[in-house]
C-alpha cells in the first residue's frame, strides 16, 4: 500500500502543481474581479450536477460491489456488472445534460437573479463535462479496485495542460468575454484528454468494458441502490459550495466568488496532495477488510489514515494562515491580480486553513462508510453539515464579509468530522481514540513554534530584499522549509510514529 500511495500521491501531487499554474494564468488572464465571476458562477451547475450523479459517487458506489465480486473469485460477473454500469451512466448522464442546458437559464436565474448571457453560455459549453466525468468515474474506479493508481491520478495533469494551453491564447484576447468562452471550450477539451488517458490501462486486466443492460444482475442493481446515498453524500459537499457562491453574491458578485475560489485552489493543493491520496489508496483496501469481515484490520486502517492525514494536514494549514498574504502575493499579484485583490484571497485562504486537516479527514472517513456499504449515516450528517455550514454561513457573511463565508465552511466541517467520527466508532467498535487524541494535541502544540519559525523567516528576508518574484520565491520557500523542518524536528522528538511513517516514506521516494 505504501508503494501505491507514494505513486498516487506523486501522481495528484503534480496534477495539484499544474492545477495551481493554470489558477495562476487565470489570475493573470483575469484577476478576481469583473466577468470572471461569471466563469464561477457558471462552473457551480455542472459541479454540482456532476457530484450528484456522476464522477466520484459512481465510483465510491462501484468500488465496494466490484472488490466483493472479485474477492469472491466473480471476475467476469464482475466485468459484467462494470459494463452494464458503464453503459446506463453514460445514457442517464446524457440525459441528465441535454436537460440541464435546455433549463441553464431559467436555473440560473433561480439560484443567482439575473445574470448576463454570458453566464448562461459558459454552462451550455461546461455541462458536457458531466457525461464525460462520469464514464472517467467508472473507469478509474475500476484502476484503482486492481491496483492501478498513477494513470487516474496523473490524466488531470494532461487537463491541466490542455487548459493552460487554452489560457495562454486568451492571454492575446482583448475582449473578456471572448476569453471566458475560449477558457470553457479549453476547458471541455482538456476533460475529454483526461477521459481517454485511462482507457489502454485497462486491457490485459482479466476482462474489458462493453456495452450491457444486465439490470437484472442484483449486483447493478446495488451499485446504483449504494450510489443515492453516495451521491447525496459526496453532492452535498458541491452544494455547500453553491450555497457560499450564492451568499458570496449578496455581499460583492463582481469580486466574492472568484475571490473565494482562488484561495479554495490554493488550500486544495495540500489537501490533493496528501488527504485525496490517503483516502483513495485506503479505499478499495478498506472495502476488502469489510468485505473479508475484518473488522480489526478496518479499525486499524482508518484509525492510522486519519492521523497520518493530521499529521501532514495540520502543518499545511498553519503555513497556509500564518503565511496566506505572502503566498497569495507570490502566486497571482501580477497582469489582471491587482495589489488591492491580494488581501481579500489571503484572508479566505486563512480561513480555509482552519478546517483544512478536518476536511481531509473527512474524506477518509466517508470512505470508511462507504466500504461498509452503509453510507445513509454520512449522507445524513452531511445535509446537516450543509445546514449547519449555511446557518453559520449568514451568521458571519455581514459581519466579517467575504472572509465569512470559508470561515463558516471551515467550521462546519470540524463539527462534521467529530460527528461522523462518533458514529463510526459506535458502529465498529474503537478506533484507537486516545491514542488518535494524544497524537493530534501533539502535532497541534508542535505547530505553534512552526508557525513562528516560519513567519519569522519570511518577515526577515522580505525586509532584505523586498518583495519581487525572486525575492518572494526565496523567502516563501525558506519559510516553509524552515517551518516545515521544525516541525518534523518537534514530532520526531516527541515520538510520534506518523513522524517516523512519513519520514521513512520520504527516504524511500529519494532512494527511487
Amino acid at each position: 500500500m505504501a508503494r501505491a500511495a507514494a505513486l498516487f500521491s506523486a501522481a495528484t501531487g503534480l496534477s495539484r502543481v499544474f492545477g495551481l499554474l493554470r489558477e495562476i494564468l487565470v489570475a493573470y488572464v483575469f484577476g478576481v474581479r469583473g466577468a470572471i465571476n461569471q466563469f464561477t458562477l457558471a462552473s457551480q451547475v455542472p459541479n454540482v450536477v456532476r457530484s450528484l450523479v456522476a464522477d466520484a459517487a459512481l465510483g465510491a458506489a462501484f468500488i465496494p460491489v466490484f472488490n466483493e465480486l472479485l474477492e469472491r473469485g466473480e471476475e467476469r460477473r464482475a466485468w459484467r456488472v462494470a459494463s452494464t454500469v458503464t453503459t446506463i451512466s453514460f445514457a442517464g448522464l446524457a440525459v441528465v445534460t441535454a436537460a440541464t442546458m435546455v433549463l441553464a437559464e431559467p436555473l440560473l436565474g433561480l439560484l443567482y437573479g439575473d445574470v448576463p448571457h454570458l453566464t448562461v453560455q459558459l454552462t451550455w459549453i461546461l455541462m458536457p463535462t458531466v457525461v464525460l466525468l462520469g464514464f472517467a468515474g467508472i473507469v478509474q474506479a475500476i484502476l484503482n479496485s486492481l491496483g492501478e493508481f498513477f494513470v487516474p491520478a496523473f490524466a488531470p495533469v494532461l487537463w491541466n495542460v490542455v487548459i493552460a494551453g487554452g489560457l495562454v491564447y486568451a492571454i492575446t484576447i482583448d475582449d473578456p468575454a471572448d476569453a471566458l468562452l475560449v477558457y470553457a471550450w479549453a476547458t471541455l477539451a482538456g476533460t475529454l484528454v483526461q477521459v481517454l488517458v485511462p482507457l489502454p490501462w485497462l486491457r490485459g486486466r482479466g476482462g474489458r468494458l462493453t456495452l450491457a443492460w444486465d439490470w437484472g444482475d442484483a449486483a447493478v442493481r446495488r451499485v446504483f441502490v449504494l450510489m443515492l446515498p453516495v451521491a447525496l453524500g459526496l453532492g452535498l459537499i458541491n452544494v455547500n459550495a453553491l450555497v457560499n457562491t450564492i451568499f458570496a453574491t449578496f455581499v460583492d458578485p463582481d469580486l466574492a466568488p472568484r475571490a473565494i475560489e482562488s484561495a479554495f485552489r490554493i488550500y486544495m493543493l495540500p489537501q490533493g496532495i496528501f488527504a485525496v491520496a490517503i483516502a483513495a489508496v485506503l479505499f478499495p483496501t478498506l472495502s476488502r477488510y469489510a468485505a473479508a469481515g475484518d473488522l480489526a484490520a478496518f479499525r486499524r486502517g482508518v484509525a492510522e489514515g486519519v492521523r497520518t492525514l493530521h499529521y501532514v494536514l495540520l502543518p499545511a494549514a498553519t503555513l497556509s494562515a500564518v503565511l496566506a498574504a505572502p503566498i497569495v502575493l507570490l502566486l497571482f499579484e501580477r497582469g489582471a491580480f491587482a495589489p488591492d485583490q491580494r488581501d481579500v484571497v489571503a484572508d479566505c485562504l486563512a480561513a480555509y486553513a482552519i478546517g483544512l486537516s478536518a476536511n481531509g479527514a473527512l474524506l477518509l472517513v466517508n470512505r470508511a462508510f462507504f466500504s461498509l456499504q452503509r453510507p445513509w449515516l454520512p449522507t445524513g450528517a452531511a445535509a446537516a453539515n450543509v445546514a449547519l455550514s449555511a446557518l453559520l454561513t449568514w451568521l458571519l457573511y455581514r459581519p466579517l464579509g467575504i472572509w465569512g463565508i470559508p470561515l463558516a465552511t471551515s467550521l462546519a466541517n470540524v463539527c462534521f468530522l467529530g460527528a461522523l467520527w462518533l458514529v463510526l466508532r459506535r458502529s465498529v467498535g474503537s478506533l484507537e481514540g486516545r491514542a488518535t487524541a494524544r497524537a493530534i494535541a501533539i502535532m497541534l502544540a508542535c505547530c505553534a513554534p512552526l508557525a513562528g519559525v516560519s513567519y519569522g523567516v519570511w518577515w526577515a528576508i522580505d525586509g532584505a530584499l523586498g518583495r519581487s518574484f525572486g525575492a518572494q520565491l526565496l523567502a516563501v520557500g525558506v519559510a516553509i522549509a524552515a517551518g516545515a523542518a521544525m516541525y518534523a524536528w518537534l514530532t520526531r522528538l516527541a515520538r510520534l510514529p506518523e513522524a517516523d511513517l512519513v519520514a521513512d516514506t520520504l527516504r524511500r521516494r529519494l532512494r527511487r
